[in-house]
């Protein structure tokens, strides 16, 4: 039963009518994205081990497949902090923090260890004048997640949400336009507004609708802000906030439940990664979550900045996880690529 509603136009309302009867429909390969971009030279190096010094895959359900340091010759390509995968994950589209859109394919093996990183590019994001979101101060975009109805990028310190079409084929696409929002998200203060963002799939209870996370919260006393944003209007529920970590990136499993990703990093705890499962059926308006712990890393694993998740499903029908670092277009922080197999 939902707590309330509230109106937010009809614009979203049409959008979800329209994503009831289409599926999203994905570019095969990375040429199929940002074909006018710039392009960027890059190189990788390889990360075979997510434990340092150790060997062990296996964690928990997790079993580490491998990973990459992307190493670009443009800064511009930094700073990832949303994504999601294309081609069963051979292929991926990000946004930075800074209002960049960067796309890249995925050379992977069989089992979905990435290889090599390559035909890598990028485009700033536009409003729907044309002109880039850094004109307006609007581009600190922060999450990135696709829908039959388009492609929707948060905006942390406008706390904004923003629809573009999908594909992102030549880069220069234009904002359509805002998803309406009431005033407990808008409110939210800035720098600590909404980091997360997910939308459920077609077969889900909420297909059409979208999941938006803020980042932080005051202290572990107080909960983290979600939110359901659908058609009929917004509605919220909160996750428990624990052990000073902040979330940064939600994606929906194949099954419907719900991923976060959260990070810590500050000088108290250094550097600090965990993944919480929250089951599909307790996503409901006024529910505090706890959830599941998956994985937990500190700087004894291979992690950085981690802001970045996606979620596919390879050809064996296994469902493979992706985390991304943001180096803050720092000398001194990495870009790293992660891959996980989900062993439920």
């Amino acid at each position: 039963m939902r707590l309330f509603r509230r109106k937010i136009g009809t614009t979203l309302a049409l959008i979800a009518m329209a994503a009831a009867s289409c599926t999203v429909a994905l570019p095969s390969v990375a040429q199929d994205l940002l074909s006018k971009g710039h392009p960027v030279k890059s190189r990788t190096k390889k990360i075979e081990s997510f434990r340092i010094g150790h060997d062990d895959t296996k964690f928990g359900k997790l079993t580490f497949l491998g990973g990459l340091e992307l190493l670009a010759s443009d800064r511009k390509t930094g700073g990832l902090s949303g994504l999601v995968s294309l081609d069963k994950g051979n292929a991926f589209l990000a946004i930075t923090d800074n209002g960049h859109w960067v796309a890249g394919q995925i050379e992977q093996s069989e089992t979905g260890e990435p290889l090599d990183i390559s035909d890598v590019r990028f485009a700033p994001l536009l409003g729907s004048d044309g002109k880039t979101l850094r004109v307006r101060w609007g581009h600190d975009t922060e999450a990135l997640t696709v829908a039959p109805s388009g492609t929707y990028v948060t905006a942390e310190t406008y706390n904004a949400v923003y629809r573009y079409p999908w594909p992102i084929e030549t880069g220069t696409e234009r904002m359509i336009g805002q998803v309406a929002l009431p005033d407990q998200i808008t409110s939210l203060p800035r720098n600590a507004g909404l980091e997360s963002l997910a939308a459920a799939p077609d077969d889900h209870r909420l297909a059409g609708e979208l999941i938006a996370i803020a980042e932080t919260a005051p202290s572990d006393a107080h909960d983290l802000s979600a939110f359901i944003i659908g058609a009929e209007g917004t509605e919220s529920f909160t996750i428990k906030r624990l052990d000073r970590f902040d979330a940064t990136d939600a994606a929906f499993l194949p099954n419907g439940d719900l991923l976060l990703m959260e990070r810590r990093f500050n000088l108290r705890d250094l550097i600090g990664l965990r993944l919480r499962r929250f089951p599909s059926d307790a996503l409901e308006p006024g529910a505090v979550l706890d959830g599941e712990i998956l994985l937990e890393a500190d700087f004894d694993y291979q992690i950085d900045n981690m802001e970045a998740l996606a979620v596919h499903q390879n050809e064996q029908g296994e469902t493979i996880l992706t985390l991304v670092s943001d180096n803050n277009r720092s000398i001194l922080q990495r870009t790293i690529f992660l891959r996980f197999r989900l062993d439920d």
